[in-house]
């Protein structure tokens, strides 16, 4: 397969999920404002820092709140990152590679791509954030479900779902990290309130009905991160995310010709995660959220050594 052709397909897969993963921060962000009747107030600017584009939010000048930060994420042009960009970004992939794609994937992208990316203007002014965010959600869960159902499982198959994985494993750790990092530096919260902001956590990662099948007691900490981060079960966990990364790229080895390092690196996180207790990441060094995001970019960087780098 030629290199233009996989990397396509790899950022297709990343691009839909960012998509939703941004779609998801934005309506859970948007109901815990309405939720907490003015006396809990979920900050937007967090939502920056876990996006990755805050940077690039205070070079515009601009001031996080409730009406500026979800423009940004959703709408602005200005931000490569917004739901709207990496929709664009996502068709004009496509549209490259119309002959590689089953014409329903391309039918629900191109759809996803006219009727989220134009006519937005009002949106915020109308209140109408939730449909909007449940409209990306849809579209990407629909676009890759047609894709599983209707694309030749070869390693074309193999990259878009690379992308999609490594996309979904990267989003649910700087979601923990930034979470996380805000507990730490403000113990003094009450318990309704924490609890009110990791109820916020799970749903951003539409696990919070998933969890608590798992667990009938109050929400835990220690807990949720394990949920997340370890539990193999279930689809949006980084274990998991991992482990079907790995098999991605493993599949793909084995038509191109074994990439040593590259599946040394990501067999190595899928190694961890597998061992890895809750303790191990919350409590030391060794594997701590960050360490763990490092090597979610370090397998990313190997996959654009091996098969994009020209």
């Amino acid at each position: 397969m030629l290199s233009r052709v996989a990397e396509s397909l790899f950022w297709i897969g990343r691009y839909i999920e960012r998509a939703e993963n941004t779609a998801r921060l934005l309506d859970v962000n948007y109901y815990a404002t309405l939720e907490g009747s003015g006396l809990v107030s979920e900050q937007w600017g967090p939502l920056l820092t876990i996006t990755g584009s805050e940077n690039n939010f205070r070079e515009h000048n601009l001031r996080a709140d409730g009406r500026s930060v979800p423009y940004w994420l959703a709408f602005s042009s200005d931000n490569p990152s917004s739901i709207k960009s990496c929709l664009e970004q996502a068709r004009e992939n496509a549209r490259s590679l119309r002959d590689r794609l089953s014409t329903e994937m391309w039918e629900s992208l191109n759809r996803a791509y006219h009727d989220l990316c134009f006519g937005t203007e009002r949106i915020l002014e109308r209140d109408e954030l939730h449909v909007y965010c449940a409209g990306v959600r849809d579209a990407s869960h629909l676009f890759h479900g047609i894709a599983a159902a209707t694309l030749l499982h070869d390693p074309g198959w193999d990259f878009l779902r690379a992308g999609q994985m490594l996309e979904r494993g990267d989003n649910v750790l700087r979601l923990l990290q930034v979470r996380y990092r805000r507990k730490a530096s403000d113990a003094s919260v009450a318990e309704a309130l924490e609890n009110h902001r990791w109820m916020a956590v799970l749903k951003s990662a539409s696990a919070y009905e998933a969890f608590r099948k798992r667990y009938h007691t109050r929400l835990e900490l220690r807990r949720i991160v394990e949920f997340l981060i370890l539990e193999p079960r279930f689809p949006r966990s980084v274990r998991y995310s991992a482990g079907r990364l790995q098999n991605s790229l493993s599949s793909i080895a084995k038509v191109s010709g074994a990439q040593p390092e590259m599946l040394r690196r990501v067999g190595w996180l899928v190694a961890q995660l597998e061992y890895a207790s809750v303790d191990s990441i919350l409590d030391s060094e060794t594997l701590s959220l960050e360490r763990l995001l490092e090597e979610f970019n370090t397998v990313g960087a190997g996959v654009f050594e091996a098969y994009f780098k020209v």
